[in-house]
Order: structure tokens, then sequence, then C-alpha cells
């Protein structure tokens, strides 16, 4: 069996210790489906907690890691916090609806529940020792602060693996988090070096301690999206579409570990929307068996997940890190901000919901605004995409992006010019629709990582052709469900 797929104890003297250890905390982990269905599994939970605060080591905490937290990351809503944007922000007249990470707690950014889902089978197996184990959390920012968070409410030991040139914000946040800067370990390099983590895990994992939870590879990353994620962003298009005739079309996403894509397919299996992912033009992977160098922090890159189920993919679309920084800028900054209300007619309302727009996010908008022209969409279609985090974890990064861009000064006619070519002018170029041979392709490339470098079987690699194997991944949920029971109740 895959590491991280147990469905039952492995290790009993193990498991034991783990439950006493989170007994002796005060820890209760929450089921699957209660952060699946948060307001009707957890809302007298969320009254009783309300006090904790969201943005602190408070095990409590766990209880809100899914999409239904409110403004005041406290309270529990019907329906998880989204924008939609309009056709005066877009360009197009498909409605894009943009469902928000910054209410999770503690890190601001849905990763902190692609951490939940990696940790828990190895917890209620016993292959993860909570008095023994180090969790090391290889990363490129986000997911690795999610597991800091994680393991630090299970008082756990933990390790942060990421390339030393991300974003100054997340090296602050993990030196807050993590006492010993020694479980900062800095990899070189940027977002393009995930090989170089790779080569990290893999000295780290020579010490018996160290237990490697790579997103890239870890199932239940994919497993909690599907079942948490995808009815979350279902709910967000019921919303919609309420009081209208809308038709959803599609889910876009940058690849990343691949973990959010699985929303994808529970999208296409329940409304039948295809499923685009996005990547950097400077980094081509997908789209050109291309290599380079991008600055679009969280979406990963020279690689082809192991979770990310790439037969049922239908589009890949090319974004460029240049746009994602101007974007930035104008979504972000004082002289941005007066050019949309000015001369864009977008109100405040909306100006102030972009400050939860990241480097990701904006690429994620791209994707979804190119996914739309090239579709020709009309004003009942929607489509559907995901903010990872917000522009806290990017004001260093506006500086040098004003610098590299802009000669150091992000004026009004720079505004002007930056919507105009990043807007307006996206356009249908670098869109590759999938067929059966594209799939293959790209499902192939994935052998050199996997298969060559990181030692997983061709029958393991193999299987992941056939959507049985990922539709069967879901089987898990209530058998991991069952052992969460058996364990509070320990």
């Amino acid at each position: 069996m895959l590491p991280g797929l147990e469905q039952e104890i492995v290790d009993r003297s193990a498991y034991d210790r783990n439950v006493e250890k989170l007994r002796n905390a005060g820890v209760v982990l929450p089921k699957i489906q209660e952060l699946a269905d948060p307001k009707f599994h957890l809302a007298s939970k969320s009254v009783e907690i309300h006090d904790a605060d969201p943005d602190e080591p408070d095990i409590r905490n766990l209880f809100r890691v899914h999409w239904h937290n409110g403004t005041d990351r406290r309270s529990l809503v019907d329906v998880p916090q989204h924008i939609i944007l309009p056709s005066s922000l877009s360009g197009v007249k498909a409605r894009i609806a943009v469902a928000l990470g910054s209410p999770f707690p503690m890190i601001g950014t849905h990763k902190v529940l692609a951490a939940y889902g990696c940790m828990l089978p190895r917890l209620l197996s016993g292959t993860f020792d909570a008095t023994r184990h180090r969790a090391v959390w290889p990363s490129t920012g986000n997911y690795c602060r999610g597991g800091v968070a994680i393991t630090t409410l299970l008082e756990c030991r933990s390790m942060a693996v990421l390339p030393e040139g991300m974003s100054r914000e997340r090296f602050n946040w993990l030196n807050r988090w993590l006492s010993d800067p020694n479980d900062i370990f800095r990899t070189p390099g940027t977002e393009s070096n995930v090989k170089e983590i790779y080569d990290a895990c893999r000295a780290l994992a020579k010490d018996p301690e160290n237990q490697i939870l790579n997103q890239f590879s870890e199932y239940g990353n994919y497993i909690i999206h599907r079942s948490v994620t995808g009815p979350a962003l279902h709910r967000v298009f019921e919303h919609l579409s309420t009081d209208h005739n809308l038709r959803p079309r599609a889910f876009v996403v940058a690849s990343g570990s691949a973990g959010t894509l699985a929303a994808g397919d529970h999208l296409k299996q329940i409304l039948g929307t295809d499923t685009a992912v996005v990547e950097a033009l400077e980094c081509p992977t997908l789209l050109y068996n291309g290599y380079g160098e991008h600055s679009i922090q969280g979406i990963g890159d020279k690689h082809v997940p192991l979770i990310h189920n790439v037969m049922a993919s239908d589009f890949v679309i090319g974004v460029s890190g240049g746009a994602c920084d101007g974007l930035n800028l104008l979504f972000n900054t004082s002289v941005g901000r007066r050019h949309l209300s000015d001369h864009k007619g977008i109100s405040r309302e909306l100006i102030a919901g972009l400050g939860n727009l990241g480097l990701s996010s904006i690429a994620n908008i791209l994707g979804a605004i190119k996914y739309a022209k090239f579709m020709e969409l009309g004003e009942n279609d929607v489509v559907l995409t995901v903010a990872a985090d917000g522009a806290d974890m990017y004001q260093t990064e506006m500086s040098i992006a004003a610098d590299k861009h802009f000669g150091g000064r992000f004026d009004e006619l720079a505004a002007a010019e930056t919507f105009g070519r990043y807007i307006l002018g996206a356009g249908i170029e670098h869109v590759q629709e999938l067929g059966r041979f594209e799939r293959e392709r790209i499902f192939n490339l994935g052998y050199y990582t996997w298969v060559e470098q990181q030692g997983i079987s061709l029958e393991d690699f193999d299987q992941r052709r056939d959507q049985a194997f990922w539709d069967g991944l879901l089987n898990l949920v209530p058998s991991w469900d069952e052992m969460i029971a058996k364990f509070n109740a320990s």
C-alpha cells in the first residue's frame, strides 16, 4: 500500500502514544465530512469556539479548516466567501467566481486543509509517531506553513522546506511559529526549483525520525480537496444560480501540487464542468515540455505531480509571471485601485476584495479569462476558480515588480497600460484543449520524476491512468472518518 493511504492501524504502539499525547493536549480531530459540510455538522461547535483567535495556535482552530468561515474568520456562513468579477474588470461576458482562501485559520490560505489531509492517515495508522517523529513539509511556501500550523496544534515537531528566494512574508510567518531556526530548511532558488526541494527531502529522509509529507505525492491532498473543496465550490455555483439560469462551464486553477485540482473532479462529476490547468509561460512544462524560471509563487513547475489526475484534465492555459506582477500592483496599490475606481467603475467593495488575491490567485483569474475567451462564453456562463492566498504574502514582491517592470515607478499611466495589456489584451494564445494524445503526453512526463527519480513502482504510476483509481480514493473518506471517531473516543 502506498504511504498515506492506510485504512487500519499499522503500528499499534505508536497509535497508542498518539492517542495519549493528543488526549493530554485536548485535541479533538474533525472528520472530513464535518469539514465538507460545516454548516450542517459544526454549527454548535462554531459557537463553542467563537473566542478562539483564528491566527493563534489554538487547537480549536482545527474545526475552522474549511471554506465556510465568515469575514471575522470565527463564524460560519452558508456559502463560502467569494467575489464575482464583473465584465468591467475581467473583460469577458462570463461570470468568474473566485472562492477566497483568506478566511482559513492561522495561515490565511486553504493549504492548511491540504496539510490536515496529508497528516490524517499517518497519524491515525501510527505510521507517524507524534512523540518521536518530525513532520517535514516540502513546499514553495503556503503548504509548509499549513503543515507547521497543523503540527503545532498537535504539539508535534515539524520542519518547513522551501526555496530561499520565496517572499519575505512567508519566512516572517515561519519565524513566528517555529522557535528553532534550524526547522526552516532553505533550498536553492525560487518557485521553479522544486527538484531541489525533493533532493533536500531525500537527504532528510535518511534520518528515521523525519517523516516527509510531500504534497505533490500525498493522496490525502487529493482526497481532502475533492471531498471538501469540491462541494464548497459547488455551493458557490448553486448560490449564483438561485435566481439565474446559469451554466457551470469550468474549474480553472494553477497546477501547484495538483491538490486543489481534485476539486475539478468533483465538479466534473456533479456539474459536468471542464477542468483547466494553469501554468507559467516562463516555464511551460505541461504546454510545451518546457522549462525555465518564473515568479508566480505557489504554482510549482518542471514536473507533473503524482496526484494530478491528468487524464481528467481538459485544458492547459499559460499565463505570464509579468502579467501577475503587474496586476498585483494594479489591484493592491493606491494608484492602481484609483484607476479601477475612476476609469473602470469598479465598486469600493470589490476593490477592497482584491486584497484577497495573491500572485497565484491572479494567475488563476487570468487563466479563467483566457478560457472564457477561448470558449466564447456568454453572460450566463460561470467559470469557477480559487484565490489560494492574499496580497499580504507579497508586499515585498510589489516593490521588486515595480523595479523590474516599471522602472521603479508604478503611476497612473502604468496602471492604465497594465489593465489594457493584461486584462483587455489577454488572448487565446497558449491555450491548449487536451485530447487523448495530449493527455498521454503530459501523463508520460511524470514518469521521469516519479519512477526514475522518486522510486514509485511502474504499476503504481500507471494505475493513475484509470478514472476508477481516482474515484476509488473517495472510499477512504468514510474509513478515515470512522478511524477519527475511534481515535477521539479512545
